[in-house]
């Protein structure tokens, strides 16, 4: 294909060279900009008949500084103000989208990474609880959970009771899984350790309480960013409210615009009350439908389909309609005429050859959804949530669903010590609880009691989260809840279910992560240019 190709004079070349990837393709990237100029270039370009980088010349160079230069504090004010000229001008809240930053957020409970983490349309990373070991002191002491004068002295002793624990148990259950699974004569001695390492967090990881604290990576638009930063600022939680504030200075520095009606009375003010009056009215209700009585404890997790939106035949429609040249009504008409077998064969071509469980059908499986309702441990839940493609609700972290023991816990003699900090977590839930301060009960709650929550998604998101949850290296209780989602589903959609071919059923007890270890070890020897692999890899690798 041919396309128009500029040209530039020496000066304009100078003036581009910095902040284009290249001059003479019809695609290029950004750099060296700061965010509020490239949503200024953006809400401009949608009114402007020429090119992004004739743009940049004619409109923002002369407010740019000198070539190769970085921006300082005033020139990046300089820039906030060209964006809002331009964004009143021209933009709407879409503008918002087209710039973005990465922040860090450091020391937060594993309660608020759930706040951080519930916007669908950004990116987050965090610690995880599996492969870290919690058994050491922050930089200043003290063990790794949330502080706070409110939660009172009562609070850290019983935190400080379930980390010593925490450190005791993970010695005992390191050395069991070491002599449950010895290194064979073909096993790499790194991985083996690794593996053994993440089976003992795996099993505890329970057993650390929700005010644990961990890292959290965000990249997101400014508008997500927005919506973040109303829902923290509007928290019942002094944590939530800290760390919004933080955030919001924060990007205050390096996409101000963006953020800019966060501070404003007339926007930010009026979101933060309205969500604050939300929340308030809709525990009203509860409290007047005799919703908030406590239930007794379960007897251990549950996978409950409430609801199915849409048939099988509706995703052979939806995914036929892109290729036809009809409307969907006749689709269906040809549909209902269809044997059974011709239906199988269908479906068959549909989902395709899926060689590996990333090859994922298309939209058409979209026509269907399910609504699920889970009970599982609050470690579960955490990795479960993390899923974008889908609505997650969730219920206050409480006790009375109850916790369960890990028979492998049982195996390595430390089942007494896990009951004892689950019963010093309920303990000192209960104690705030009754002192008045239920918003801040669950920071004491270990991460094994259960939780209730609904997960509602269409058939191509459940393809995707049940072949990965129930992939044999993941945590068992998640893996119990993909298995039971997918019965579920093929108690209703055989079709669908059966699509579903990357799922791991096996059971027995294992080092989870032996093998993942194992390939990361020979990938690694690969990019050193070792050729010579340790043996075993032929069938391990």
């Amino acid at each position: 294909m041919r396309y128009p190709v500029e040209s530039f004079t020496p000066a304009e070349q100078e003036l581009l060279v910095p902040h284009f990837t290249n001059l003479d393709q019809p695609v290029f990237a950004l750099t060296n900009l700061p965010e509020t100029v490239k949503g200024a270039l953006y809400a401009r370009y949608s009114r402007y008949p020429g090119t992004l980088r004739r743009l940049y010349l004619e409109e923002f160079a002369s407010e740019m500084p000198a070539t190769g230069r970085p921006f300082d504090g005033a020139e990046g004010d300089r820039a906030a103000d060209l964006y809002e000229r331009i964004f009143v001008g021209y933009g709407d809240d879409s503008i918002a989208q087209v710039g973005g930053a990465h922040i860090a957020c450091e020391w937060v409970s594993n309660i608020l990474t759930k706040q951080l983490q519930r916007g669908r349309l950004a990116a987050y990373l965090e610690q995880s609880t599996r492969y870290l070991a919690y058994d050491q002191e922050m930089p200043g002491g003290g063990y790794r959970y949330y502080r706070d004068d409110e939660l009172g002295s009562e609070f850290a002793a019983a935190m400080d009771n379930i980390f010593r624990i925490y450190s005791q148990a993970l010695v005992k259950t390191e050395a069991w899984a070491a002599e449950q699974w010895p290194r064979g004569d073909d096993e790499p001695e790194g991985p083996w350790r690794r593996s053994i390492k993440a089976k003992a967090l795996d099993l505890l990881r329970g057993l650390l309480p929700a005010a644990t604290l961990s890292h959290v990576g965000i990249f997101a638009s400014g508008q997500a960013y927005e919506q973040l930063l109303f829902r923290l600022m509007s928290s019942p939680l002094p944590e939530a409210r800290q760390f919004g504030g933080m955030i919001l200075k924060e990007l205050n520095k390096v996409m101000p615009s963006f953020v800019s009606r966060v501070a404003r009375p007339d926007r930010g003010g009026e979101w933060i009350s309205f969500l604050e009056e939300r929340r308030r009215t809709t525990e009203d209700w509860v409290a007047r439908l005799g919703l908030d009585r406590r239930e007794s404890e379960g007897e251990g997790p549950t996978v409950d389909l409430l609801e199915v939106r849409g048939t099988e035949e509706d995703l052979l429609a939806g995914s036929l309609f892109e290729s036809a040249d009809v409307s969907e009504t006749q689709i269906r008409t040809r549909l209902e005429a269809m044997s059974s077998e011709e239906r199988a064969e269908l479906m068959a071509a549909i989902v395709g050859e899926r060689i590996n469980r990333r090859h994922r059908p298309g939209r058409g499986f979209e026509s269907v959804s399910y609504r699920f309702e889970i009970v599982s441990d609050y470690g579960a839940f955490r990795d479960l949530q993390r899923h974008r493609m889908l609505t997650c609700q969730w219920q206050t972290l409480t006790p009375d669903l109850g916790a369960g023991v890990p028979g492998e816990l049982r195996e390595a003699g430390v089942d007494g010590e896990y009951e004892r900090a689950l019963e010093i977590s309920r303990n000192e839930y209960e104690r705030l609880r009754s002192g008045g301060q239920a918003d801040l009960a669950p920071y004491a709650l270990c991460l094994g009691y259960r939780i209730r929550y609904v997960l509602d998604l269409n058939a191509r998101e459940a393809m995707q989260l049940i072949e990965l949850r129930s992939g044999r290296e993941g945590h068992p209780t998640y893996r119990a809840v993909a298995h039971a989602m997918h019965d579920a589903i093929a108690g209703v959609h055989p079709a669908v279910a059966g699509a579903m071919v990357h799922i791991d059923r096996s059971s027995e007890p294992r080092l989870e992560r032996m093998l993942s270890e194992i390939r990361t070890h020979k990938k690694r020897l690969a990019a050193a240019g070792t050729s010579k692999a340790p043996p075993g890899f032929s069938e391990l690798g």
